[in-house]
């Protein structure tokens, strides 16, 4: 059942074990789905394998089918078409309740007039699990997530990023094989949604023996800082699946490129490429510079505290973003930046080949 106004999804303790050759490498595959609300098209013969135990998260901007997804692999929406396994075992048509997930939202939902341990004990309740246990196993989950001692608190009493960790507690106290978090820090404040995801990951690599975690989320450095695969959406469709480094510096093509970072794209003898921002050096306009060397006029500048972004207008009426370290350098020196005339460089390997087939094949 769906405990806790819709935060956590219980799950029965009777799911089938998975056959005997089915590959235990995988926590969910997902293949060839379709899903559609009326003459919307929420996701598109959609396809990805998520190994067990990793950290999986899908990136992409509002509409682009990452919660439809999520939701179906929860059991809360049917696929028109295409089919789910979780860890081996065909679940398209299962309920929520008969899967082996749990499903943590943005909305924590918890029950004001209960205590923190009766929130987490809740799932284990319902499913009829004796109180010494699951108050022993409500505990164990509180210390997991870095909340021991706050067991008799009412969720009134606690900051918003310690109510977040008390829906954390109470998905990973049923035990699920997979959890999934649809944008649960996109109610916090940035430098605790900073401290929690650092803090996520890190309760992740304690449990991923025993749970895999798929992470939906729209912010892209919530993606690098806490995944190890991101699946790039856009449109319905999976643009890249590849290790954050891999999203990163080598994006396939322009959308993931500019989704996923701040990007350059330069054109050059018909072929596109991209160069980030922390990639170029900016230098005196007589300096000498790399094998790719460019001319260009500061138009704009940006002192960011640790770094300061750049826009140079370049001879060939384009315009490069810069980032460079504030090392040497005050906030009142670098505004004077402004108007000066540089140059800009970059080394060969820095610059990425965009592939602009696959953009064309998926419009």
């Amino acid at each position: 059942m769906i405990s806790g106004g819709g935060t956590t999804a219980d799950v029965s303790s009777s799911h089938p074990s998975p056959p005997a050759d089915a590959s235990t490498d995988l926590a969910v595959r997902v293949v060839g789905m379709r899903k559609t609300y009326g003459d919307v098209v929420a996701v598109e013969h959609l396809s990805l394998e998520v190994r067990a135990g990793e950290f999986f998260t899908l990136l992409g901007p509002s509409g682009s089918g990452k919660t439809t997804t999520l939701r179906v692999i929860a059991g809360f929406e049917l696929p028109d078409s295409g089919h789910v396994e979780l860890h081996g075992v065909e679940v398209t048509r299962s309920p929520p309740y008969e899967r082996p997930v749990n499903t943590v939202f943005q909305d924590y939902a918890l029950f004001p007039h209960m205590s923190v341990l009766e929130n987490v004990a809740y799932g284990l309740r319902v499913k009829g699990v004796g109180k010494r246990e699951r108050s022993q196993r409500a505990g164990e989950a509180l210390a997991m997530v870095r909340l021991p001692g706050v067991e008799g608190r009412r969720p009134i009493q606690l900051s918003g990023g310690q109510r977040q960790r008390v829906a954390l507690a109470r998905a990973i106290v049923n035990r699920p094989r997979v959890l999934l978090l649809d944008e649960p820090l996109g109610a916090l404040d940035l430098k605790l949604r900073e401290e929690m995801q650092f803090e996520l990951k890190a309760i992740q690599r304690e449990l991923s023996e025993r749970i895999t975690f798929i992470y939906v989320t729209h912010d892209q450095d919530e993606a690098l800082t806490m995944s190890d695969r991101i699946a790039v959406f856009s449109n319905g469709r999976i643009e890249q699946i590849g290790t954050p480094g891999e999203i990163y510096e080598r994006p396939v093509n322009e959308f993931v490129a500019g989704f996923v970072g701040t990007s350059n794209i330069l054109v050059r003898d018909g072929k596109r490429y991209l160069v980030r921002p922390e990639r170029i050096r900016m230098l005196a306009a007589g300096e000498a510079g790399d094998s790719r060397t460019v001319g260009g006029v500061v138009r704009e500048v940006a002192y960011l505290g640790g770094v300061t972004r750049y826009t140079v207008a370049l001879e060939e009426d384009e315009t490069l973003t810069v980032l460079r370290q504030n090392l040497e350098t005050s906030a009142a020196s670098v505004l004077e930046e402004r108007g000066r005339e540089v140059r800009l460089t970059w080394r060969e390997q820095d610059a990425s080949l965009l592939d602009t087939n696959q953009e064309e094949e998926a419009n």
